[in-house]
């Protein structure tokens, strides 16, 4: 039996496959780049290379050597500090605590479910990509939950499944950075651009803060929502036809107790925004900044805990009524659970910590950033194809690394300084970074969640294999990275702040 050959897409997805199995675990992958700034350092030191420092006029900047005697005192005296002191660490875990409760007592789920067994059949579709795009206020809940609830819904309704559960994975995963409320993302992603930032800039990095895009986010979840809905209407379905397996299935609504458990949540959720808004609203509340300022306040700079206390409180209720939370010791374990469910994240932070702090005393970033700069502009790389470069180098990046903080940790000190420096703002650089990651998500084989999703379509398909998905995927990857880029580039062209005090320019 002479075998098939394959094609050249395929071949290219075989590659992508290999080569990104072959790198490290993310974990790994930071300790040898922590290695390798130490080392690079030690080689580039004695060249004598400086430059200019970007926010301090006449401050020139050359690179420390850290195998020097006092480069090694600080690797080991301050590696405990790096740790603590890498800036997502508290960030997620403070939010994920709160997070935790409503996902463990099913508040979320009940939530998904909910929703798009409410929406009225015309609109089955544009709903179930809307939930999928929110869920990820939940961090990961949206994988587990959605995509087979799609599969199911569609062939209840006589569609083909495995539409229902691309649309589902499209707006879990390709719309991960689009949503009504902020979530753990923007504090997680915040906190590296902030700090990317203040390697040129530390005064703008302090006015700076994690909702930097949520105007844009905002409106991208309507944007994506259509196109979801569009491709899976217009391209996927068509191209699946016909469901022709025998899987039949039957859709079962809220339980009552889920259902009056909804509606308590939703009384405390309520409650919770009341007691909050008379912290912030009145001209002289505590939670307000200097002559009453919004944007430069202790709210900005409480929203992670905020975030937090606002899924603590319907997760906690919730929990009592359906009676999955009986006491304070099932708030404790739960809280536990949640930590101990985040120890990947807590050691990939030492590692990350040990590299992002030892690219910064090195001033590797700073020289890279200033030299990075003078050769786009002697290029003439500015401007809208200057964000396309970016958008389509991290989009390529994606296909092999899959965790966005794993991927923004490093490109950020690189990125951040070079776009500063060509006078567009750290939120602009990191909001075409979320556009680029989310998009491609759903056809790379490395996605930590595409085993699973392969599993779910399974069920109505024995054939499925990688191969297949991606071919599924690729449409949504593809309408969404054109047409999400094209929101950016107009949102750049009138000048629209991505979010409260962010700016689309840079000013020193």
């Amino acid at each position: 039996m002479v075998k098939q050959r394959k094609g050249l897409f395929q071949r290219f997805l075989d590659m992508i496959e290999t080569l990104g199995n072959k790198l490290p675990h993310p974990i790994t992958l930071f300790a040898i780049l922590a290695l390798l700034v130490v080392l690079l350092s030690a080689l580039l030191s004695p060249l004598g290379i400086s430059v200019e420092h970007p926010g301090k006029e006449g401050e020139m900047v050359e690179i420390n050597n850290l195998l020097s005697s006092e480069g090694i005192q600080y690797i080991f005296t301050s590696m405990t500090d790096n740790f603590i002191g890498f800036a997502p660490l508290g960030v997620v875990l403070v939010t994920m605590l709160g997070i935790g409760v409503a996902e463990r007592t099913g508040l979320i789920s009940a939530l998904l479910r909910g929703f798009v067994l409410s929406v009225p059949k015309r609109f089955i579709t544009a709903g179930l990509v809307f939930a999928g795009i929110m869920s990820s206020v939940a961090s990961d809940a949206g994988y587990v939950v959605l995509p087979p609830l799609g599969a199911l819904i569609f062939v209840a309704l006589g569609r083909h499944p495995l539409a229902g559960l691309a649309a589902a994975f499209a707006g879990v995963s390709a719309g991960f950075s689009a949503n009504l409320f902020l979530s753990a993302t923007d504090a997680l992603l915040g906190e590296l651009t902030i700090a990317a930032a203040s390697i040129i800039d530390p005064a703008y990095a302090e006015g700076m803060n994690i909702a930097m895009n949520y105007y844009f986010i905002i409106v991208s979840v309507f944007i994506l929502t259509f196109i979801g809905a569009w491709v899976t209407e217009r391209v996927v379905e068509p191209r699946l036809g016909k469901y022709k397996g025998d899987q039949k299935e039957e859709l079962e609504g809220l339980q009552p107790i889920e259902k009056k458990g909804l509606v308590w949540a939703t009384l405390s959720l309520i409650v919770a925004l009341i007691i909050m808004s008379f912290l912030i609203v009145p001209e002289n509340a505590p939670m307000r900044g200097d002559n009453g300022e919004i944007i430069q306040s202790p709210f900005m700079s409480s929203l992670v805990p905020i975030i937090a206390i606002l899924f603590f409180v319907p997760g906690l209720v919730y929990g009592k009524i359906t009676k999955v939370i009986r006491n304070d010791k099932d708030v404790a374990t739960q809280l536990s659970d949640t930590m101990a469910s985040m120890g990947m994240f807590i050691v990939l932070a030492f590692t990350a910590g040990q590299f992002v702090a030892f690219f910064n005393e090195s001033h590797m970033g700073l020289v890279l950033g200033v030299y990075g700069a003078e050769f786009l502009d002697s290029i003439n790389l500015s401007g809208i194809p200057l964000i396309l470069a970016f958008v389509v180098i991290t989009a390529f990046i994606n296909l092999f690394i899959g965790s966005a903080s794993a991927k923004w940790a490093m490109m950020a000190p690189i990125f951040v300084p070079i776009m500063m420096q060509l006078g567009y703002s750290p939120e602009l650089t990191q909001m075409a970074y979320r556009v680029a990651d989310s998009t491609t998500n759903i056809i790379t084989p490395l996605m930590t969640y595409f085993a699973i999703i392969i599993a779910f379509a399974q069920k109505y398909d024995k054939k499925m294999g990688i191969g297949t998905l991606i071919s599924v995927m690729l449409p949504y990857s593809l309408y969404f990275l054109i047409g999400w880029t094209i929101v950016l580039i107009v949102w750049m062209l009138f000048g629209i702040d991505l979010g409260p005090g962010s700016p689309i320019l840079y000013n020193s």
